[in-house]
């Protein structure tokens, strides 16, 4: 039984979604290699990367505190891109 699960064998997974900013993305290859850095991130189990607009939506099973903010903004930086930090829901 996986650590999500109840002892009724019931899944209480939760799924949160936060969208970051990340200027510079204006292709698709672009966009591999930022939903390949931010994707092999702990914590992250989906990313999604818009073209143009560089909208970076994450999931994660626990909601982002500062240091995944830190560390996602890190990760783009080192990926040669700009984060521009969250943006409102």
């Amino acid at each position: 039984m996986s650590n999500c699960c109840s002892t009724d064998g019931s899944c209480n997974t939760t799924e949160i979604r936060t969208t970051y900013k990340v200027d510079g993305v204006g292709s698709a290859h672009c966009q591999g290699i930022v939903t390949k850095a931010v994707g092999g991130l702990d914590g992250i189990s989906a990313v999604e990367v818009e073209i143009g607009t560089g909208l970076v939506t994450v999931t994660t099973a626990t909601e982002p505190d500062e240091t995944l903010d830190a560390l996602i903004a890190r990760t783009v930086d080192e990926a040669g891109y700009d984060y521009a930090g969250r943006t409102a829901a």
